[in-house]
């Protein structure tokens, strides 16, 4: 199928960085990595295949700085033509081995030249070299060029207009937005749109963003520039970047999930090329390949929605649960508690079902009831709820991820819940099965918890999957997860505003430790306050529970004086104690602010009179 009619219906998987594999197996930065496509044509031939092994269905030649101004330093300049030929043969090689079509494209980077200047004898060099090498490339057998990593917007429009008037192929534009070598370009007005109008302007076929800043960065680029032009969008991002927060330098994204989860977002918001940058490797790319497919079936299905239906009108939130007529009443004069009650490992429910009944005991209004959590196998989270509620009585609120069960099973199990009463939901992604002890199970995530949101509300409105007229509705209180002590605060923010518009109706948030971090999040989402919320308090077990917890959960602080009075503590049982104390002094903290609806209270490791002992602080 030619490219751009491929563009129209799918979207296509690129490769993942070719520096990083090169560099992973010995071959220092040093070295001009173009010319291994002579000396070494079988490694390059190689990384290829396993890129397509792993999904691609795009991938780019060896030759980002293959142009004859690069190659200059290297004392390469007179094999441009070579490097750049022999560096497509081999990457078409590897393409006509495969079963399926793969797309193989040119890679052509900048020069380096300063062209913001207006020097005319730079641009008549930087436009000669990128014709050359264009040419080049197609001698070899390519199906499009890519021109990628472009820090001078001047210097890629010049590269859009040369490569056009040479070639008579597709030309991917990708401009590269980072602040610290675009002389910051947020100041200098260097906008997505206005990227991607520019682009446009010089004849670019698709328009995109590559390198550059990291995944989430990346996510606000994909968007506006998806909203400023119909042209199909590429972005190909890092694996990682490092950031300042709090003081505090930090590299996010170390993970292929997290690159893969970001992945779907872009696919969310428009993109129709995606693939890897700097850092990424076959490993992520096959990890992006599974993210990916729950988007294209969910575009897909879209297609058998064959007409118009009038949905019905969920029924109002205070006649859906007992939960959602206590959150839904503005003048109740309490704090609501919900305890998380986690599921058996085997089938016997006892030691739950009598924890649900201290706990009610104990004043508790709902138990919340974990889907796999931290991806460890246990009874399902709807049959444990079933068994509590008709053990004893109480109101449960079923957590349900998207980690596990592809779209048709989602719907299933929801009806499902339904049916027996149970209509209280925590609607959330899941954590992948690597974190797990069963690594090798395979995540599904067809959708994100957002999705999940979304599709949870339509049913509310008697709509099922494609837009299937259901003749019946659920009763759902849609719940979703938040953490005010995010380190990307802001995407924090952006996600919680789309679950919002989702169709969530309450939130339940990670565990907080520093009053201010719940304070800065409760500022930065004011124009919610209508939302109820549950702020999540996790009593210490002990000192190695606090310092795990510090120092290898995202988003969890301990604050040096926490961490001071757990230190003074010497036996375990005392480290217990302390814990509770200082669990005690941050709900009585918590409860002082006005828009917080609720305590979501984790008991450590299942201990569930350390949980009423915390309460205590309330009365």
């Amino acid at each position: 199928m030619n490219f751009i009619d491929k563009l129209k219906n799918d979207i296509i998987l690129g490769d993942g960085a070719m520096g990083t594999v090169l560099y992973s197996r010995g071959i220092f930065i040093n070295r001009c990595y173009e010319e291994l496509n002579l000396l070494q044509p079988e490694v390059i031939e190689e990384i290829h295949s396993e890129y397509i092994n792993a999904g691609s269905d795009l991938i780019e030649t060896n030759t980002f700085r293959a142009n004859s101004i690069s190659l200059l330093k290297y004392g390469l300049a007179d094999k441009t033509e070579e490097i750049n030929v022999k560096g497509a043969e081999i990457a078409a090689k590897a393409a006509e081995k495969c079963n399926r079509k793969i797309y193989v494209a040119g890679s052509i980077g900048p020069t380096g030249l300063i062209l913001e200047n207006e020097i005319q004898n730079s641009r008549d060099e930087a436009a000669t070299a990128f014709t050359f090498q264009a040419q080049s490339l197609v001698k070899g057998g390519v199906d499009v060029i890519i021109l990628e990593t472009f820090y001078s917007i001047d210097e890629l429009s010049l590269a859009v207009e040369s490569v056009k008037k040479a070639v008579k192929l597709p030309v991917i534009a990708q401009f590269a937005f980072d602040s610290n070598k675009t002389t910051n370009y947020k100041s200098k007005g260097i906008t997505p749109e206005k990227v991607a109008l520019k682009l446009v302007g010089c004849g670019a076929d698709v328009v995109g963003t590559n390198c550059g800043a990291g995944p989430a960065a990346l996510l606000s680029i994909v968007e506006r520039m998806s909203s400023s032009t119909d042209l199909p969008v590429s972005v190909f991002a890092n694996a990682n970047v490092s950031e300042m927060h709090e003081g505090r330098m930090i590299t996010l994204g170390t993970s292929s999930e997290y690159v893969a989860e970001y992945a779907r977002r872009y696919a969310q918001a428009g993109a129709k090329i995606i693939g890897g940058c700097c850092g990424t490797t076959p490993e992520t790319i096959s990890e992006i390949s599974r993210f990916l497919k729950g988007v294209v079936a969910e575009q897909r299905s879209q297609i058998f929605v064959k007409e118009k239906i009038d949905f019905l009108k969920p029924i109002p939130l205070k006649k859906r649960s007992k939960l959602g007529k206590l959150i839904a009443d503005k003048n109740l004069n309490r704090k609501l508690v919900s305890v998380e009650l986690s599921p058996p490992t085997g089938i016997d429910p006892s030691r739950v079902i009598e924890g649900a009944k201290l706990l009610k005991a104990g004043g508790v209004d709902f138990v919340n009831i974990p889907d796999g959590p931290r991806a460890v196998p246990k009874m399902s989270p709807i049959a444990t709820a079933k068994l509590v509620k008709d053990s004893t009585g109480m109101e449960t609120i079923v957590h349900y991820c998207c980690r596990d069960r592809n779209l048709l099973g989602m719907q299933m199990d929801l009806l499902g819940s339904s049916a027996m009463g149970l209509n209280n939901l925590m609607l959330i992604t899941g954590d992948p099965p690597k974190v797990g002890n069963v690594q090798s199970a395979s995540p599904v995530f067809d959708i994100d918890s957002i999705g999940l949101i979304n599709l949870v509300a339509g049913l509310n409105g008697g709509r099922g999957l494609a837009g299937v007229d259901l003749k019946c509705r659920t009763n759902f209180v849609i719940g979703a997860g938040c953490n005010p002590g995010s380190v990307d605060i802001e995407e924090e923010v952006r996600r919680f505003e789309a679950k919002i518009a989702a169709g969530a109706n309450f939130f339940f948030s990670q565990p907080v430790y520093l009053p201010e971090l719940l304070d800065k999040f409760l500022e930065m989402t004011k124009h919610h306050s209508d939302i109820p919320l549950f702020v999540g308090v996790l009593p210490l077990a002990s000192l190695r529970n606090a310092e795990f917890l510090h120092n290898e959960v995202p988003g969890m602080q301990i604050p040096n004086e926490i961490m001071k009075q757990m230190r003074s503590a010497e036996t375990k049982a005392q480290q217990q104690k302390q814990g509770i104390i200082i669990a005690q002094n941050m709900l009585k903290q918590i409860i002082m602010f006005p828009r917080v609806r609720g305590i979501y209270l984790f008991p450590p490791f299942g201990r569930y009179e350390s949980v009423l002992d915390v309460l205590e602080a309330m009365e």
